[in-house]
């Protein structure tokens, strides 16, 4: 486990991907690093589940079976009911017009697949010290 994520404050993370093996993974490494995690695997099923989640983070693919992971987010939003305040898309598509699609649909970052975990673990990083606030630097909550 990285330093990082040992400093970091435990986040409700909501991971919506279709790859079984990819979401198995995200899952194990997520709660490896003390993480409370969601899962969905299509936008109908993340839909249904965030709002009730009550989550820090989404993590969402953007290539998902029944839309996409822009889409989702616009959705979530559009529906007045609640969703994390920070959110990540993962993509195999990196183009600066998917990193711009990604920050116009509301994406705080837009991660390239593959990526490292310490990428990840910099981006938990920021999404802890902006939800819980004082707590990374030692302050508390």
């Amino acid at each position: 486990m990285s330093l990082v994520a040992t400093e970091r404050r435990p986040l409700s993370i909501f991971v919506v991907e279709d790859h079984e093996d990819t979401l198995m993974y995200f899952r194990m490494y997520l709660e490896d690093s003390g993480h409370r995690v969601f899962q969905a695997s299509s936008m109908e099923e993340a839909l249904k589940a965030v709002p009730d989640a009550n989550c820090d983070v989404l993590i969402s693919d953007v290539g998902l079976p029944d839309g996409d992971g822009w889409e989702l987010l616009n959705r979530l939003r559009d529906s007045g009911l609640p969703y994390p305040p920070f959110s990540i898309a993962m993509s195999g598509f990196g183009m600066n017009a998917d990193r711009l699609k990604s920050v116009a649909a509301g994406y705080r970052h837009h991660i390239l697949k593959p990526f490292n975990v310490d990428q990840l673990d910099v981006l938990l990083e920021e999404a802890s010290r902006e939800t819980h606030p004082g707590f990374a630097s030692g302050s508390g909550c």
